[in-house]
């Protein structure tokens, strides 16, 4: 027998599946992996909420993608946007993300952050090398990215940030961290450590600089198509500020970034 809700509950529910279930268009399946409630008691509370349950509505079930028009700009984004800043590209009709050997479990936070901002899940693939391809299928889902100014040639067109990033320095950090996560790197030099940011493309890199500086990092000039930070303190800082969701790089920055540290969401 369901047990009473009280009005602020049936507000707080109503607002989180109608969000979902309505606004978003997923699936009853698609919400229970979201949410980790068993699709029963999401069709249940979809009834006791008068939220009308048509699956035909369901564009998923059907095999038929359409993006949402309430994806927000807020901070889960700016990262995913870093991500494929770093190591994904878009071809025709089709988004992809690069990672490597040693990176499944960060693999499997970039799908499951896909899919809280765009209620879809990526596709993967190994290749012969061990690296392994996420990608989607999704022409809307492109024109989306390409609108925001990402490109098919990153080095070509000589890709930046997007400008609605930039403009809100809240942004930056979770930007820079796909950055970093995909693109980045910390190792050992004579006198202690470096993180390092290398890219091809001149405006990324100066945007790089431009957030870092923002939030009030000393970053290097643009030196050999990257740039550095080097001292302890801004490693420190960046360990905690900044961060990773990449297990792997994240025990290089536990080990050689100092001990002032706000552990990632993974953990």
């Amino acid at each position: 027998m369901p047990q009473p809700w009280t009005a602020s509950h049936k507000t707080l529910y109503r607002k989180r599946l109608s969000n979902l279930y309505v606004d978003r268009n997923l699936t009853i399946g698609e919400i229970s992996i979201l949410l980790g409630i068993k699709q029963g008691t999401i069709y249940d509370q979809l009834i006791r909420l008068g939220i009308k349950v048509d699956k035909n509505k369901k564009i998923h079930a059907f095999n038929r993608r359409r993006l949402s028009v309430n994806i927000k700009k807020d901070e889960s984004l700016a990262e995913i946007i870093g991500i494929l800043l770093g190591d994904g590209h878009l071809s025709n009709g089709q988004v992809w993300i690069t990672l490597g050997t040693k990176e499944k479990a960060y693999a499997d936070y970039v799908n499951e952050l896909f899919f809280k901002i765009f209620g879809y899940y990526l596709k993967f693939c190994i290749r012969k090398d061990g690296n392994r391809d996420l990608y989607i299928g999704f022409k809307e889902l492109v024109n989306y990215f390409k609108n925001m100014g990402l490109v098919e040639n990153k080095v070509r067109s000589q890709v930046g940030v997007p400008s609605w990033i930039l403009k809100n320095h809240k942004f930056h950090a979770h930007c820079l961290r796909g950055l970093f996560d995909t693109d980045g790197s910390i190792y050992k030099i004579r006198s202690g450590h470096q993180i390092s940011f290398r890219n091809m493309s001149m405006p990324l890199l100066e945007n790089i600089r431009y957030m870092l500086l923002k939030i009030e990092f000393n970053p290097s000039q643009i030196s050999n198509f990257s740039v550095y930070l080097t001292r302890k303190r801004d490693l420190s800082r960046f360990r905690s500020i900044i961060g990773s969701r990449n297990p792997f790089k994240y025990k290089r920055l536990k080990r050689w970034a100092g001990t002032e540290v706000v552990k990632p969401g993974w953990l």
